[in-house]
């Protein structure tokens, strides 16, 4: 079930107000929002575009995350059909720190330390400086260089990280917590169609699952450094699983019944985070999970507490 909106902050929303800054862009989200899911040939006869403007145009939203894409058969060859993802954008002015500092905790985590493993190849990770270990050698996740990656990957298992439950400090019950890192399927090479259902766990309960498209690299990731092969994963999404009263959530969209109280965090000073693939997934594709020197974000793993 599709929720209908997305807030973005003035300040740290820019990958969604250059996706609204044209009308041309404007105009195909209302058409996706009015008819649904439309190929570019579609888009094009409708606004009476150039094909080329249209496909220039749709790379840009999906990049701000405002529309879906996927990669279906056509008679000549596959075709790009995209939706719009939200009925509703809402642009706030009101700074973060302003906002949150009595009620948010946020905690991030560089990808190197995980607090254990569990990984088949295709599998390495790499520091901004250069590959650490072997490549796919799963033994080499446990090598104490780890600390220093920006970008891991496998194609089955999941890796494991603990962090600090500071709420428990500040005495406080959580309202909410999100879990927040850029992602993407992970194949030999690269491919924009290569489905992947990638699950995050929290304390051991399983929160949901997101199909990532495929592994992309049609270009260079914003951040990632020149020495990386132009053939090797570039970039993911940028991705947030939200554990509320309510429900889980991944950017807004419910994905299952887990709430607050059925993982437990009162009841521990760590919150173990477990992300990658189920053993019996339908699209078991692979994961990279980019981090602080690769992508298009130049982010860690974010945890962000929301305090009653």
């Amino acid at each position: 079930m599709k929720p209908n909106f997305l807030t973005v902050s003035a300040g740290t929303g820019s990958l969604v107000l250059r996706g609204l800054a044209s009308p041309i862009r404007v105009n195909i989200l209302q058409l996706l929002h009015d008819r649904g899911k439309l190929n570019v040939n579609e888009i094009s006869a409708a606004l009476s575009l150039p094909q080329s403007t249209v496909a220039v145009n749709i790379l840009t939203l999906e990049e701000a995350g405002l529309i879906e894409t996927s990669s279906v058969k056509a008679t000549k060859g596959n075709q790009k059909v995209c939706s719009a993802k939200y009925d509703e954008i809402i642009v706030r002015f009101d700074t973060a720190e302003k906002d949150t500092r009595n009620n948010q905790i946020e905690v991030a985590m560089p990808l190197g330390l995980y607090t254990s493993c569990e990984v088949s190849a295709p599998c390495g990770l790499c520091s901004p400086d250069g590959v650490i270990g072997l490549l796919d050698v799963p033994d080499f996740f446990l090598d104490p260089g780890r600390v220093q990656a920006g970008l891991i990957w496998f194609g089955r298992g999941n890796v494991e990280y603990k962090f600090p439950n500071n709420a428990k400090l500040v005495n406080s019950a959580v309202e909410a917590i999100e879990f927040s890192m850029e992602l993407s399927s992970e194949v030999p090479g690269t491919n924009l169609n290569w489905p992947s259902d990638i699950t995050l766990w929290i304390n051991e309960h399983r929160i949901g699952t997101w199909t990532s498209p495929g592994d992309y690299g049609d270009k260079r990731g914003v951040y990632t450094p020149q020495w990386w092969k132009l053939e090797g994963s570039q970039y993911g999404k940028l991705k947030t699983w939200r554990v509320t009263r309510q429900g889980s959530f991944i950017d807004g969209v419910s994905i299952s019944s887990v709430t607050i109280d059925d993982i437990g965090l009162a009841e521990h000073h760590s919150i173990r985070m477990k992300i990658g693939i189920e053993e019996n997934a339908p699209h078991p594709g692979g994961i990279n999970i980019f981090g602080r020197g690769f992508g298009n974000y130049d982010q860690d793993i974010i945890m962000r507490l929301y305090l009653a």
